[in-house]
């Protein structure tokens, strides 16, 4: 359940008390737990976020001030930030003209929106601040042309024009793609010397200070006109079968994503043991119904330590398992509920989701870190004290049922192998096996089950 803050109540206001300004959108596990920039301390926000973190802070939170706008603030913390950052991309046939419109109902010229994912603005503005959108066509003043949008801004966010449209893909040429992707990815994936962990992953769960705002930003940006189609295509390979279901795109503000960058850091410097520097965050991506993500690895100039964030899921009836293979190509299935996260190896690892998500709506946050300023790091050595990677687990037996991932199915001579293995006991040792495995997790071929019970 999330808490929604849309209503005019605000608790009784206690300068003595410690205060903090929510989200609509918050999850009521969490609620008490805001980032650190959201708590009023001393009669301010602190905005920078200076305070390293939620947990340094009182735990005795009595008063909570419930706020969407300054304008339901008591008036003497009316001066509250409501500043936002809010984004906006398009995918109309033409370039849009965006007007802020003043409070005295002035139209005033702001920019000029291109197309696509690339063309994103994000800017800063107000919670409150109404803006319209025009066509630049046919005519050379905007404001005599369509207007395609206004829009108030409701909080940090962005929204998206028109949709993107996903190319045509012959289906009978996939199976060939798949089969060279996953040859590539097997020879990138050994070219990889140096290792942070045992295993190449980890599984672990977000402070509830992260999870409340990557929560709150998700749920207040949903639906559309917020979220829009990923832009897969030709240019980006087989990875996401966008051919057979929708992949959606969530963008994220950079002042936003700029705190949650800092945070994740910290966690996984921590499990790697290693200074790091970030190098990309990427979504927020829904995968829908159908769904299948291939095995890869990830750049290896900019992807030494990454971390898969599950942020929501909708109406999933089946784990959808992050398939993560070890350093001795043993496949792991982990299980990840919303606001888990998953440390991985990601350009020495091979992972993916290759079996079919079988319902609803599944969305993932991704980040990427190497270490500081070292782009050749994957060509060098482990340095002394590295752990080092677990190779013999000695023998391995299935005691569980074929289908419980995540709980120990699968037990080892060496217990450290952890409660992941994949029930199918299956290890890879070449880039065919890899693709025998896409092959057998995949949809069953309907037309072949059709063909069989006619001979039945």
């Amino acid at each position: 359940a999330y808490a929604d803050f849309s209503s005019d109540e605000v608790t009784d206001f206690n300068t003595d008390c410690l205060a903090v300004c929510l989200e609509k959108g918050t999850l009521r596990e969490v609620v008490a737990r805001p980032l650190p920039h959201r708590y009023f301390l001393q009669g301010k926000v602190d905005q920078d976020g200076d305070v390293t973190a939620a947990e340094s802070l009182p735990t005795d939170v009595a008063h909570l001030i419930k706020v969407t706008a300054a304008e339901s603030l008591p008036t003497d913390v009316a001066h509250l930030p409501t500043d936002v950052e809010y984004g906006f991309v398009s995918y109309h046939d033409n370039p849009i003209k965006m007007y802020w419109i003043s409070h005295s109902g002035q139209q005033v010229y702001n920019q000029e929106i291109g197309v696509g994912e690339r063309k994103t603005s994000f800017i800063n503005t107000f919670i409150g601040h109404k803006f319209e959108f025009y066509d630049s066509q046919p005519n050379e003043d905007p404001l005599q042309n369509e207007l395609l949008f206004d829009w108030i801004i409701p909080n940090h966010g962005i929204i998206g024009f028109k949709n993107y449209e996903f190319p045509h893909v012959p289906v009978e040429g996939v199976e060939r793609q798949v089969q060279q992707t996953l040859k590539s990815e097997w020879r990138r994936h050994e070219v990889v010397k140096r290792t942070f962990s045992p295993l190449a992953f980890d599984k672990g769960r977000l402070p509830d200070d992260l999870y409340a705002s990557l929560g709150a930003y998700w749920y207040n940006n949903r639906d559309v006109p917020h979220v829009v189609h990923e832009e897969w295509g030709r240019h980006k390979g087989v990875f996401v079968n966008y051919w057979e279901t929708d992949v959606n795109f969530i963008q994220i503000p950079w002042h936003l994503k700029k705190r949650w960058q800092r945070r994740l850091r910290e966690l996984v410097e921590a499990w790697t043991g290693v200074e790091l520097e970030t190098t990309d965050m990427y979504g927020m991506r829904e995968y829908t119904k159908g769904a299948r993500l291939l095995s890869h690895v990830d750049r290896e100039s900019t992807h030494a330590a990454s971390l898969i964030v599950n942020i929501a899921q909708q109406n999933v009836s089946q784990p959808w398992t992050i398939e993560v293979h070890d350093h001795a190509d043993r496949l792991h299935e982990v299980v990840m509920e919303p606001g888990d996260i998953v440390y991985y190896e990601s350009a020495k690892a091979l992972h993916g989701r290759n079996t079919p998500l079988q319902s609803g709506t599944y969305v993932n946050l991704f980040t990427h870190y190497r270490p500081l300023n070292d782009p050749d790091w994957y060509l060098r050595d482990n340095p002394e004290g590295t752990p080092e990677p677990l190779i013999d687990v000695g023998t391995c037996n299935l005691v569980g049922k074929p289908d419980e991932y995540s709980k120990g199915a699968v037990q080892c001579q060496n217990s450290a192998i952890g409660p992941h293995l994949s029930p199918s006991m299956f290890t890879a040792t070449s880039a065919d096996d890899m693709f025998q495995w896409w092959k057998s997790v995949g949809p069953r071929d309907e037309s072949v089950e059709d063909n069989d019970n006619e001979e039945l």
